[in-house]
């Protein structure tokens, strides 16, 4: 994988790589009357490879209705407000604790735990910063978004406090978000970028009780065949912080 320009995961459901070896992926989500949710945006540089990606589906900007965000974070809101102009969307959707910093455009402060993660912090918004966005929607766990058939929001904190993963029930994908990612082999997020490391680890349990077939991870190639199973494994055998 890493070639393509888009990868179609369900009927209605595509992955869009918007970083050079599906380091960073957003998705398409298609509505019966052809418009479309986009989840994640990449970073401010990632449009043209989302637009690339679209037109593999069969679409364009014109058809993006909706953006929603798993976290507040630049490579995956950065290229929010440039989506939301080139799509004509007014607002964005994300969790309600990480709303805030969606607006503010910035990051929530890094585990001071690490090195990286307190030298993140010290730099402040010359390192975390990303284009503010407006936010018509927030959300909650538990909740289904009226998205494709129905996109419920598994809360998984850690990451970032209002960070999500989004389980598409009609079509058994579960998007996971950053609690783990899928870049060479299965593994944790840089802890660097974790808000809360220990957190993290902690509620990403809730990934390997979710009923799925395809994992659709937000950095890395998704995963069809044993997706949970595999994820399960991870879980249970990864060395904690």
């Amino acid at each position: 994988m890493g070639k393509d320009a888009a990868y179609q995961l369900a009927p209605n459901m595509w992955r869009i790589p918007a970083a050079p070896f599906d380091f960073v992926n957003s998705f398409a989500l298609i509505e019966d009357d052809g418009s479309v949710t986009l989840v994640d945006t990449g970073t401010t540089g990632s449009t043209e490879r989302i637009q690339a990606g679209l037109a593999l589906a069969g679409k364009s900007w014109d058809d993006v209705s909706r953006i929603v965000l798993t976290h507040a974070h630049g490579d995956h809101a950065g290229g929010a407000a440039k989506a939301a102009g080139l799509a004509g969307v007014d607002s964005v959707a994300i969790h309600t604790l990480d709303a805030p910093w969606a607006r503010d455009g910035m990051a929530p402060p890094r585990d001071s735990r690490t090195f990286s993660g307190r030298m993140l912090n010290r730099l402040g918004r010359k390192a975390n910063a990303f284009p503010a966005v407006v936010v018509g929607e927030e959300f909650a766990d538990g909740q289904v978004l009226p998205i494709a058939g129905g996109l419920r929001v598994v809360h998984t904190p850690g990451h970032t406090e209002g960070h999500v993963a989004l389980l598409h029930e009609p079509t058994d994908v579960l998007i996971t978000g950053d609690s783990i990612w899928n870049v060479r082999k299965m593994r944790w997020s840089i802890k660097a970028f974790c808000q809360d490391i220990k957190l993290n680890e902690k509620t990403a349990h809730v990934l390997g009780e979710l009923d799925y077939q395809v994992a659709a991870f937000t950095h890395g190639p998704h995963v069809t065949s044993g997706a949970r199973e595999q994820v399960r494994s991870f879980l249970a055998t990864a060395k904690r912080f």
